[in-house]
């Protein structure tokens, strides 16, 4: 099963469509599967509540299928986009307003909050997560992104751009993916130049925002590799402001 970016449904059937040269069987489930991420230090606290699972035994980034809320087939992934622990449920779109309530009464003494995109879009920055459509995307390579883990060269694997992966992984890239922390007040946003101490552009802003947790302007952004290092300073030019910033690993917490 291929959970996708929502805005990318049809761009992606699209694409494993063309590439289907086995003749396997394909389905798109987009329109009837609702999926609800519950996340943070009480998820499975309150998720418990609502099955006889033992939800602690779900290792991370695997899954189990069963009963919860009293519906059934649900599948129960110890996966989410945040950072901070919990699970990711998928169900029939008509049990949907079933589970959410159940949800929320079952989480109602641990002080269970819905969150929009924004909300989780801070979680996953501060995490150092990628964004599609941000910090990734049909022009950035996962050797440029940090994601060279993802990228396995061994067993003589055969995938699309091999070859001119494998030469970034041995040869270098021109550009890296990096966090960085301004030094002073202000709002790093998607597009801001990132520029020099000369103010030569060395890089744009992918993603940005105010940190909640380190009240600072965090970001992430592709920066000549002759800036990427660890500790150097680096200026994100916001509005007729130069703002100074330290390139750092990440997470940002």
């Amino acid at each position: 099963m291929l959970v996708v970016n929502a805005a990318n449904i049809e761009k992606d059937w699209n694409w494993v469509v063309s590439q289907n040269d086995v003749g396997a069987e394909l389905e798109n489930a987009s329109d009837r599967i609702s999926q609800l991420a519950i996340q943070g230090p009480k998820a499975t606290a309150a998720l418990q509540k609502l099955t006889d699972i033992n939800l602690s035994e779900i290792k991370f980034y695997t899954f189990v299928t069963g009963t919860i809320a009293g519906i059934d087939n649900v599948i129960i992934s110890a996966t989410g986009y945040t950072g901070a622990g919990g699970f990711e449920l998928y169900f029939r779109n008509e049990v949907a307003v079933q589970m959410w309530n159940a949800i929320f009464e079952a989480g109602e003494e641990f002080g269970i909050k819905p969150i929009g995109l924004a909300a989780r879009d801070t979680l996953r920055l501060e995490m150092g997560y990628c964004l599609y459509g941000n910090d990734i995307d049909d022009t950035t390579s996962p050797i440029e992104a940090g994601l060279g883990w993802i990228t396995k060269f061994n067993n003589g694997r055969k995938y699309i751009d091999r070859d001119f992966l494998m030469m970034q992984k041995t040869e270098g890239v021109t550009r890296q993916l990096r966090g960085f922390v301004l030094l002073e007040r202000g709002i790093p946003r998607h597009g801001y130049e990132l520029v020099n101490s000369e103010n030569g552009i060395i890089g744009h802003v992918t993603s940005g925002t105010m940190s909640p947790t380190l009240n600072k302007g965090i970001g992430m952004g592709y920066i000549a590799k002759e800036y990427s290092a660890f500790g150097t300073q680096i200026w994100v030019k916001i509005r007729n402001k130069t703002i100074p910033a330290e390139v750092v690993r990440m997470p940002f917490i």
